[in-house]
């Protein structure tokens, strides 16, 4: 077991005991206790397990309510959404999906037994809560059934935490890459996904040890060699309080001071010319072997200019963008859990009351029921692309898109009545506004004036009437 010294005591910490030990190999299980102390101790257990989920999540998903007149039904959900901090549920729960190879989230309220599934339209008056658990917490209900004829064969069903069972509706579980039929998975004690730490402990054993060679450099970086002429045979007191007179004025002298020593002798540093070589090639590999070892782009670990690779278009930046959509993917079944049991809160009878108010036109005789199927049918929430184009490029195709927008006016307006003018000038305004980099006030328009707008009567022989003045 390895150890360390501290005052002359024997002491040893999880990381040294884990992944300094001998007994390690290429190929050994990531136990539960194992994968908790990378996450916790390692350089690279935060930032292996969470970065590919803060990328993805980085930003944030358009939503629209298309069936909603306005904003205020979109912008409810918006805040319901953040109240409940959802984002960091799902952060939380995909890190130790990652962490451990499995992980679940669990919703309740005081005095609801958590067996029992709860109303959505109860869901605006309790006091809802959240629980991110890991595979300790849910150990037991999530083993999976490894019977090949069975309905439920390596799927997960309601889960239990502490022998306290809740409804299925009310949880849910992501799982870091799919089980294997009758692999056992210690860390996430049963038969499912993976850490993502699994094939790579060798490589994050072998890191410890560049940190260690980091630690010898720079202990050593400081040391001064003095090659000093020898004393001859017979040393007396005086010749040994001279060179020890000596080390002492090396040790101490600074810019601006003169030592003086023989022709015979020197004074130099030690030679670390060749260790650069032989330090950061064996790191880059092994930061290169890590994030092979989930299938991760060596970029997300090493930060070689990520931020410009998303937006120069290259092939590495491709396949990292290609990453980070399998991950929102990944994610859905997250986004899917929580997305009903916002809406419901967010669009309580509460907030239609509101909506009749303020649109008597449209919800004057539209039930609850009805409208608030309308709002979830047309609810849509899409990531933005993650590779981005570059400012330059974006200017350019929004030229193109006003180009075309302007030649379809110049073309159409001229045989159209009143009526469809106003409503082309409108779409036209509305593809205007969506031009940020061309534009950056919207454009706005009193359509129902537009329509009824009637030119004035040229003058005598087809002249405009002249201006008075």
């Amino acid at each position: 077991m390895a150890s360390l010294t501290f005052d002359g005591s024997v002491l040893s910490n999880p990381l040294q005991e884990f992944l300094m030990c001998e007994g390690l190999q290429a190929g050994d299980p990531a136990s539960y206790q194992l994968c908790k102390t990378i996450y916790e101790w390692h350089p690279y257990g935060l930032k292996m397990a969470q970065k590919p989920l803060r990328i993805a999540m980085s930003d944030s998903r358009e939503i629209t309510v298309s069936a909603a007149p306005g904003d205020a039904v979109r912008d409810a959900f918006i805040a319901e959404w953040e109240a409940l901090d959802v984002d960091g549920h799902i952060m939380n729960v995909g890190t130790l999906a990652r962490v451990y190879g499995i992980a679940s989230c669990v919703y309740g309220a005081p005095g609801v037994d958590t067996n029992k599934p709860i109303e959505p339209t109860d869901l605006p008056g309790l006091k809802i809560y959240f629980n991110d658990l890991d595979p300790l917490n849910t150990s037991g209900s999530l083993v999976l059934n490894q019977d090949p004829n069975s309905p439920d064969f390596q799927k997960h069903a309601a889960i239990a935490v502490a022998g306290k069972p809740y409804h299925r509706s009310r949880s849910v579980t992501v799982m870091n890459e799919k089980p294997i039929y009758i692999s056992y998975t210690s860390s996430g004690f049963g038969f499912v996904g993976r850490s993502v730490y699994q094939r790579a402990l060798y490589p994050l054993k072998s890191f410890i040890r560049t940190m260690i060679t980091d630690d010898m450099v720079v202990t050593k970086a400081g040391v001064i060699v003095a090659k000093m002429k020898p004393a001859g045979s017979i040393v007396n007191n005086l010749m040994q309080k001279a060179a020890g007179l000596k080390r002492a004025l090396l040790q101490e002298a600074q810019t601006n001071n003169v030592l003086s020593i023989s022709i015979e002798e020197s004074i130099e540093t030690l030679d670390m010319t060749n260790i650069e070589m032989a330090l950061t090639t064996p790191r880059k590999n092994i930061l290169e072997n890590i994030a092979a070892a989930d299938d991760m782009p060596a970029r997300m670990l090493t930060e070689e200019t990520l931020a410009e690779g998303f937006g120069e278009g290259s092939e590495d930046a491709k396949k990292e963008a290609l990453y980070i959509d399998r991950i929102r993917m990944w994610l859905r079944p997250l986004y899917e859990f929580f997305e009903p049991i916002v809406m419901y809160r967010a669009w309580s009878l509460a907030f239609f009351a509101t909506m009749q108010a303020q649109f008597p036109d449209i919800y004057g005789d539209v039930s609850y029921e009805e409208a608030f199927t309308a709002w979830r049918n047309s609810f849509k929430a899409t990531w933005p692309s993650t590779l981005k184009e570059p400012e330059s490029e974006k200017s350019k195709s929004d030229k193109v898109k006003l180009d075309s927008i302007t030649g379809l006016l110049a073309a159409l307006m001229p045989s159209m009545d009143p009526e469809n003018k106003a409503i082309l000038i409108g779409w036209a305004a509305d593809n205007f506004n969506d031009l940020r980099s061309l534009f950056t006030s919207p454009l706005e328009l009193d359509l129902e004036a537009l329509e009824a707008y009637v030119p004035p009567e040229p003058g005598a022989g087809g002249e405009p009437p002249e201006k008075k003045g």
